[in-house]
């Protein structure tokens, strides 16, 4: 590393990914510091620099070796850093930068005294994670599926079995579950993870009641959709529509097929349906409505909000936001372990709630291959009005912009 690059990194201060640390630290501390690192995005440690910026230098013999060390005995999952020396970054005085990505195998812990402790980075401070951070964390690289855990209290009861019945005579090849006893139907039920059990009990599963509750909202607060529709082009107190958006994910189905109660999709394009202004036009004796945006665009960015987003994130909903020269589908949680914007592009499939994505392409919500926003979102922008959808990425949350 050149001198000049060096004095950039510690220009700019202690951050979310930069953390300064004198020469004879401990290793639980450097472990402490790449561990905050790990299980957000990654980042460096400068051993050999003071807390103020000034470089003291490193002294200790075999840095680099005692540095791997503590990466093999006191991280859990072990890791390898890249290690890059500044030499002479000060006249005599060496650096070591320590640097880790963001893990793909979170959440790490800093092994210390017998204790596994998982620390997260906020801003320039490395903190013990929380229990809901944890969590986060196991579910984002694939080692728990938040969905399938149970909820207590909600017993067979919770579910509307009207939505059932419709959903395995359409799927099951006219099973009917109830020309059985109730065990049957529990075991039927857990072997497709709408229900599972604890303590001895057979209770539903969070992606069960999203899918097919009486009143998901009973049991999940987190699991309706709020919808807005403003009158400009930024968040106001005044608001053309505010509505919190409550119903199963699912429909309930006539015997011919028709609609008989809508679910949180249809729900959604009713919203933006009532709230947009269409064109119309005259083709013979016919009118042609053509909306401000296309319903197969908004289905499929309202789809990928519910079935994808992070339910582990409570008091919040996905949001769907009108304003004048736009339409916002904002889904909480980050994008999973590997999974990037331009991957999304390019049709990268991914499933954080397995089930519901199951249980959906049964329904023919969600396209068999998965590329929703590869095949629909964006040549469906593009043929409507020539605009390029934007996707765009934050830690906690995944927000689809439809410009008018």
């Amino acid at each position: 590393m050149k001198t000049t690059e060096l004095q950039e990194l510690i220009a700019g201060g202690e951050d979310s990914r930069m953390e300064f640390k004198r020469d004879g630290l401990q290793n639980h501390v450097l472990a402490k510091a790449l561990v905050a690192f790990l299980n957000l995005h990654g980042g460096t440690v400068l051993i050999g620099v003071e807390d103020d910026g000034s470089v003291s230098g490193t002294r200790r013999e075999n840095l680099t070796e005692w540095v791997v060390k503590v990466c093999r005995t006191k991280i859990e999952p072990r890791v390898i850093p890249l290690l890059t020396w500044a030499r002479d970054a000060a006249p005599g005085r060496d650096v070591l930068a320590v640097s880790v990505t963001g893990g793909p195998d979170k959440p790490y812990a800093c092994l210390h005294d017998n204790r596994r402790t998982y620390y997260i980075r906020v801003g320039n401070t490395s903190r013990e994670a929380s229990r809901e951070e944890l969590e986060r964390m196991y579910q984002a690289s694939g080692r728990v599926q938040y969905g399938l855990k149970p909820v207590p209290g909600a017993d067979l009861g919770a579910f509307d079995t009207r939505r059932l019945r419709d959903y395995f005579a359409s799927v099951g090849h006219d099973l009917d579950p109830w020309d059985g006893d109730e065990a049957d139907l529990r075991t039927l039920m857990a072997n497709i993870d709408l229900m599972t059990q604890t303590a001895g009990q057979s209770v539903a599963t969070i992606e069960g009641l999203l899918l097919f509750g009486r009143n998901p909202k009973r049991f999940i607060p987190q699991s309706g959709i709020r919808a807005v529709c403003y009158v400009g082009t930024e968040p106001d107190y005044a608001t053309r529509a505010d509505e919190d958006l409550r119903a199963p994910m699912l429909p309930l189905r006539t015997a011919d097929g028709s609609l008989a109660e809508p679910g949180l999709v249809e729900q959604a394009w009713d919203f933006v349906r009532r709230n947009t202004t269409p064109t119309s036009r005259l083709e013979g004796a016919r009118r042609i409505d053509r909306w401000e945006y296309p319903e197969s665009v908004i289905r499929e960015a309202v789809v990928n909000a519910l079935i994808h987003r992070d339910y582990s994130i409570a008091g919040t909903d996905v949001m769907l936001t009108i304003y004048a020269d736009r339409l916002e589908v904002q889904s909480p949680g980050g994008l999973p372990n590997t999974v990037t914007v331009e991957g999304m592009r390019a049709g990268l499939r991914y499933a954080r709630n397995q089930t519901l994505v199951n249980v959906m392409r049964d329904y023919g919500y969600v396209d068999a291959r998965g590329m929703g926003v590869r095949n629909k979102i964006i040549p469906g922008m593009r043929a409507h009005n020539g605009t390029e959808p934007d996707l765009l990425e934050e830690e906690h949350r995944f927000t689809v912009r439809l410009w008018k």
